[in-house]
């Protein structure tokens, strides 16, 4: 998860200051931003709204994939 990473120093923000928005610990952050640990969606979507990109951008997927029709 090295966007989350990117986003995160990029905005001078410390792994305690996300997990805060999280409502996580700074340890269990971590281990999300290094890949140990999945990140669950309601974190994820979290993350969107606060640094205002998609999830699909947080999770590395291509801009634009489109998903076929059922």
């Amino acid at each position: 998860m090295n966007r989350i990473r990117e986003l995160r120093e990029d905005r001078d923000l410390s792994q305690t200051e996300i997990a805060k928005i999280l409502k996580t610990t700074q340890q269990q952050y971590s281990k999300i931003e290094t890949g140990r640990s999945d990140i669950s969606g309601e974190k994820l979507k979290l993350l969107a709204e606060f640094y205002q990109v998609s999830a699909d951008y947080i999770l590395g997927l291509p801009e634009g994939l489109s998903y076929p029709k059922r």
